[in-house]
């Protein structure tokens, strides 16, 4: 098993360090993962990570490489060493469900154990969800702009080697089909796809040989690409080798929207009225639209996705909302710096639904469950329970959440132009005193009750 306990920084291990030298390290604790804003210009966020953190719990363990290497470097002290050798989170864990739709303020993950086994989790969950959730909304968004054709992901080329797999794992989530990366198939259980790119053809003396080799090999049901050198003669070379049973041609340059159209015609014209057309070339969801009265069957994505369609992170933070003070009670605690204030106190979190089924709002309790009026969608599911995952993480499951959730917000949500949140975001105040410093994010619009 490899580590994943290091994948933090520095500042968690000294902030155990010190926890445990004031005495404070065991006090009970709340710690909350939230968004004070979406990116400029989205109306929703999307959850993803949450399989992928669980699994990476299960390896947060300091074994004697990892002691041995803090040691060395004097990052910590013996006291804390010794602390760390036996760590693992044994807390409860309280979040939204992967593929669930978010909102500025929307509590998305809540940590509950003590400081010193939560605040080194920080790090992990920040790094795996800011990830996950730009890559899934920005596939999100894609797909809701192809309306139902496929969406192959292949941005593994254009990403560090990890992110390419965990970027396959959330764009399957938010409604992509298939992905270029062998190993989010491995580990992930994602359909792959992928047949030959231009060097193939090149290879080969000729287009023709090139196509023939390939149609050999691969079956007349395999995609050929067209645009290596010129379009029309590539398209008549390949029904003359596969005949009507050619499974599609990838057009990957050019005015993909006229190209489009002139390939259906001529191979409507040529008797292949069943062989698909897949384009490709730095698409994202605004080519995609713009692509959608083309006669098009299927999209390529890669850079566009695996960078967040220009949002490559969700701006996610892990704050501390709720620890135990000396009489042994629970008390809410904020920072209320100018700029990014937080909402101290343990949250409960609901989406109002109205009678037609349709989302009004996110509405957010601070110390108490707000009340349901009977179709109301509770929001806050328990992950893990004592430090053992009790939910189901696998990416179909995801997958089928996020599709029900998206069908449930209003149809501005489904606009590509820049706007605000599609639902607002309300807080509900307990009856208890409002801890010294407690604000709302400047983006989350409140409604006290």
């Amino acid at each position: 098993m490899t580590s994943t306990a290091l994948l933090t920084d520095h500042y968690e291990l000294t902030m155990l360090q010190a926890s445990l030298h004031s005495g404070a390290a065991q006090r009970r604790s709340v710690f909350e993962m939230f968004g004070r804003r979406l990116p400029d210009g989205r109306r929703y966020g999307v959850v993803a990570g949450v399989g992928r953190l669980i699994d990476a719990l299960g390896k947060f363990r300091f074994g004697e490489h990892e002691l041995a290497d803090l040691a060395r470097r004097k990052v910590v002290d013996q006291r804390t060493l010794d602390y760390l050798r036996d760590y693992r989170f044994t807390g409860d864990m309280w979040g939204y469900v992967e593929g669930e739709v978010y909102f500025p303020g929307s509590p998305l993950l809540i940590v509950e154990g003590t400081f010193a086994e939560a605040v080194l989790l920080e790090t992990l969950v920040l790094s795996i969800y800011n990830h996950d959730c730009a890559i899934a909304a920005a596939a999100s968004r894609m797909a809701t702009a192809a309306g139902g054709r496929p969406l192959i992901e292949m941005g593994s080329r254009r990403t560090h080697e990890e992110a390419g797999v965990a970027a396959a794992r959330a764009a399957y989530i938010c409604g992509f089909s298939t992905t270029s990366n062998l190993e989010a198939g491995r580990r992930h259980g994602i359909p792959t796809a992928g047949t030959s790119a231009h060097s193939f053809t090149l290879l080969h003396d000729t287009e023709e040989e090139a196509f023939a080799a390939q149609i050999a090999a691969l079956g007349k049901g395999t995609t050929v690409l067209v645009d290596t050198y010129d379009v029309t003669a590539a398209v008549h070379t390949a029904v003359r080798l596969a005949g009507p049973d050619l499974g599609a041609v990838r057009l990957d340059s050019g005015d993909l929207v006229t190209q489009a159209h002139e390939v259906r015609a001529l191979l409507d014209s040529l008797g292949n009225t069943r062989t698909r057309i897949v384009v490709t070339s730095d698409l994202d969801e605004y080519a995609i639209a713009a692509l959608a009265a083309a006669p098009v069957d299927a999209y390529g994505v890669g850079t566009s996705l695996v960078t967040g369609s220009g949002a490559p992170t969700a701006g996610l933070v892990y704050k501390l909302v709720a620890r135990e003070d000396g009489a042994g009670k629970l008390v809410g605690v904020a920072k209320a710096s100018k700029d990014k204030k937080s909402v101290g106190g343990r949250k409960y979190a609901l989406r109002r639904v109205n009678h037609s089924g349709d989302a009004e709002a996110e509405i957010i309790g601070i110390g108490e469950r707000p009340a349901n009026d009977g179709n109301d969608r509770e929001l806050l599911v328990q992950l893990m329970a004592a430090g053992e995952p009790v939910v189901d993480t696998s990416a179909d499951a995801a997958r089928a959440h996020h599709k029900r959730a998206l069908a449930e917000l209003p149809a501005g949500a489904k606009r590509l132009s820049r706007g605000e949140p599609v639902i607002p975001t309300e807080y509900l105040e307990d009856a208890k005193p409002s801890p010294a410093g407690r604000e709302r994010p400047d983006a989350a619009p409140s409604a006290p009750a």
